[in-house]
């Protein structure tokens, strides 16, 4: 799967298959309450719809296959769906087409999606557009590649899509949880499905969009019932309480088990411990005359502008080498489905924050082992030097008096000490940090021009993260910059995403400088950076100072990556905080007068509107539902 798929983990859109892995909602911060702040009423009804809940033996094989309720209230319904998928971004749904396909065509069970955004903070491997323009691009990427799995209903709730974060509690900030949750029930009663199907709701290695979908389709599961859950949808709407019955999440605990028997034997969630299904994707389709794994790899690969394209255009034929979706049973007739509580102690604040809201949810057995047990992160002195470092890209007597700290594997193809390989080096002068890389590389990726500096992780470039403080929850409150060795240009750049401020460095970080020297006939390069310790976005913790630093290596022309490495290699390395290591800032005292609590962070909230796609606009016409899923008139 190509990394904008973050259903498989939870790297940044748009860099493709690199690692074959896996970035958000609209609304501005603060624009309404956060969803730990709705009512008592919802939560009590939330609550007390699952402490009813059914024991694990209560699921059976027939769950595997949803079938539609013949006869049942809104069968005719032109926006019914039997089964809603509920995802962050366009593409979130496409690792299941296989098993939608399949229920369709067998069963005749229709799906229909529902995308908190259109994917604005991705890359685009295939042209220039970004923000709102890139989501409309998206939408159509998605509906295209819906259709073969017998798709026509893909409803968008025009939340804006940001960078890349590990952050659900940042991500609620930005989407305004609240009436995301309420547009999430709305659709869920206008389009009375009978199972609903969503991601990983935890933590570790999941983008936060993911994180955040994936909780509010289960809260929205249970509230969609409840007359007392958003009312006016009742008494000014006309839309009547619906209970779905079955409530699936995405698990991707079992995609190593490969062939038709895999599925065959009901399986445990190995941290939940609730009940998981397999659906076998190497299946015949009468329709399509292949197997439903080939028809969702010729449809993946209609997502070009997230890299997708770059996947192989044909799966194995050998049935051994076919996987299978795997989903986790949540709930079954309307009820959770319960599992034994494993509490863990000693979390970390975005887990303990997992914990308390699944127990609110009423589901606390999804926090168990949420916290994976972190590796010690590596340290290492960052020495003063006399001399400031010519910045040249070159590395010369005693600039770097300290030791070459190694990158190491962390995701994507393993690749050979020729084929990628790289030391990291740090110094301080003054005020200024000095970063030297050096990078063995077989083959340039894509010279990007310079329209085109962003999403650094789609060709070859190094990234630096640095956490002043070293008390960072999520990258808001950091200091990352990606650094191009070579552009159309010919000379370096650098960029920063993901972090603290956005967009090229010149204007994010004036004080920042890059050199680059690059090898001809070309077998890597070494990029140099001055990092004025003033452009963080608080002062220095010279004890605590947390860095990170990683390359990205593209092999290919198409604006994909392949391999990453990185000083501290663990989860999301680029984007978890808690994995990065301490360089202690050797003889430093930060200025007396720099703040020690982090800037406001600046985070785009640029979101495409349903009203400017025409595909939405039919679809609204055709369904009844209004865009962006909104308030409708009381028929």
């Amino acid at each position: 799967m190509a990394d904008s798929t973050q259903g498989d983990g939870g790297r940044e859109p748009g860099s493709g298959p690199a690692g074959c892995g896996l970035p958000a909602g609209g609304g501005p911060a603060g624009a309404g309450p956060r969803r730990r702040a709705v009512s008592a009423a919802l939560v009590s009804g939330l609550v007390g719809t699952v402490l009813a809940a059914s024991t694990p033996s209560a699921w059976a094989d027939g769950w595997s296959a949803p079938r539609p309720r013949r006869g049942g209230r809104g069968r005719n319904d032109p926006a019914h769906n039997d089964v809603l998928f509920v995802g962050a971004h366009p593409d979130d749904e496409h690792g299941n087409f296989s098993t939608f396909g399949q229920w369709r065509e067998r069963y005749g069970v229709s799906t229909g999606v529902l995308t908190v955004t259109r994917g604005e903070g991705g890359g685009n491997a295939v042209g220039l557009e970004e923000g709102s323009k890139l989501g409309l691009i998206r939408e159509d990427e998605e509906r295209a590649a819906t259709a073969p799995a017998g798709i026509d209903h893909v409803f968008y709730l025009d939340k804006a899509d940001f960078w890349y974060t590990l952050s659900a509690p940042l991500t609620a900030d930005i989407w305004d949880e609240r009436d995301t949750l309420e547009r999430t029930v709305r659709l869920i009663r206008a389009t009375t499905p009978y199972t609903v199907v969503t991601m990983d709701p935890r933590p570790f290695n999941q983008h936060g969009g993911h994180q955040l979908s994936a909780r509010l389709a289960i809260e929205a599961f249970f509230l969609a019932g409840d007359p007392g859950a958003f009312p006016d949808q009742l008494t000014r709407e006309g839309y009547r309480p619906w209970r779905p019955r079955l409530l699936l999440a995405q698990n991707g605990a079992f995609r190593d088990l490969l062939g038709p028997d895999a599925p065959k034997r009901p399986r445990t969630d190995p941290d939940s411990g609730l009940p998981v299904f397999g659906v076998w994707s190497g299946t015949k389709s009468e329709e399509h005359g292949t197997s439903w794994a080939q028809v969702e790899r010729d449809a993946a690969r209609l997502y070009r502008s997230q890299g997708f394209a770059a996947l192989p255009p044909k799966v194995p034929t050998d049935p051994a080498e076919l996987g299978s979706d795997w989903f986790t049973v949540l709930a079954a007739d309307g009820r959770a489905v319960r599992a034994e509580v494993r509490p863990q102690s000693g979390l970390r604040p975005l887990y303990a924050e997992f914990r308390d809201w699944a127990e609110r949810a009423g589901l606390p057995w999804l926090a168990n082992n949420a916290q994976p047990d972190y590796p010690a992160s590596p340290t290492a002195a960052i020495p003063e030097v006399a001399t400031a470092p010519v910045l040249d890209g070159v590395e010369r007597d005693g600039e770097y008096p300290g030791p070459a700290l190694p990158l190491r594997h962390w995701e994507g193809d393993e690749a050979g000490a020729d084929d990628v390989s790289g030391t990291a080096k740090l110094a301080r002068h003054g005020d200024d940090l000095y970063v030297l890389v050096k990078v063995v590389d077989e083959r340039k990726g894509s010279a990007l021009g310079g329209d085109d500096l962003k999403r650094h992780w789609r060709t070859d470039a190094v990234e630096i993260a640095l956490d002043p403080r070293g008390t960072a929850d999520d990258t808001s409150v950091t200091f990352k910059t990606g650094i191009f060795p070579f552009t159309a240009d010919g000379g370096p750049a650098a960029e920063r995403d993901g972090d603290n401020r956005q967009g090229p460095a010149e204007d994010t970080a004036p004080g920042m400088r890059v050199a680059a020297t690059v090898s001809e006939p070309y077998e890597g390069y070494v990029v140099e950076a001055k990092i004025p310790l003033g452009e963080l976005p608080a002062a220095a913790d010279p004890e605590a100072f947390a860095v990170n630093v990683l390359v990205y290596d593209s092999d290919t022309d198409d604006k994909t990556g392949q391999t990453r490495l990185a000083w501290s290699p663990f989860g999301s390395a680029q984007a978890d905080p808690y994995v990065w290591g301490t360089a202690r800032l050797e003889g430093y005292t930060p200025p007396p007068d720099r703040p020690t609590t982090p800037a406001e962070p600046d985070i785009p909230q640029e979101a495409a509107r349903s009203e400017d796609s025409p595909a939405s606009v039919e679809q609204s016409r055709r369904t009844g539902v209004p865009l962006a899923v909104g308030p409708r008139e009381r028929r």
